[in-house]
């Protein structure tokens, strides 16, 4: 692992890992825990680590700063694969569906936007520069944050 993978697994700097690693200092707290259960078992790192994209478009989804799941989508093929890294179902984009359908992909993106059904919805869509309701077009501008929760999307292609 490098310092720039650790430090993205530890939410810390790169710095920070510079430090640890040349200083003479000894490092305390949670961080020596976890780097004995590292040592002793890699498995976990790899598991959390994001697989490469085989699609032409990836969605991740975060809680805050954390990944919850990880969207893979052919739109093309009309093919959804999904990799969930939580078991917390409330924080996973399908809940407890761990292989979704291409509609089930459909309804969650219309989930992070406003409904079709609002009142006035072409103004906040000329607003957006969006020229009619599509929820990924919505997602792209919005990055599917809501005004209740703190659940946000990156999207890549």
């Amino acid at each position: 692992m490098t310092q720039r993978e650790l430090a993205d697994f530890l939410r810390v700097s790169v710095p920070t890992v510079e430090r640890w690693e040349s200083g003479s200092a000894e490092i305390a707290g949670p961080v020596i825990a976890l780097m004995d259960i590292l040592k002793r078992d890699n498995r976990y790192v790899e598991y959390l680590e994001l697989p490469p994209r085989t699609t032409p478009l990836r969605l991740v989804y975060y809680y805050k700063n954390m990944v919850c799941t990880v969207i893979d989508v052919n739109e093309v093929m009309r093919r959804v694969s999904i990799r969930n890294y939580t078991d917390n179902l409330m924080f996973r984009a399908f809940g407890r569906i761990d292989h979704s359908t291409y509609e089930d992909y459909e309804e969650f993106l219309e989930s992070r936007c406003f409904p079709r059904e609002r009142d006035k919805m072409t103004l906040q869509l000329r607003e957006f520069g969006i020229p009619f309701y599509d929820p990924m077009l919505i997602i792209e501008k919005t990055h599917g944050r809501m005004a209740e929760d703190d659940f946000r999307l990156e999207i890549e292609r």
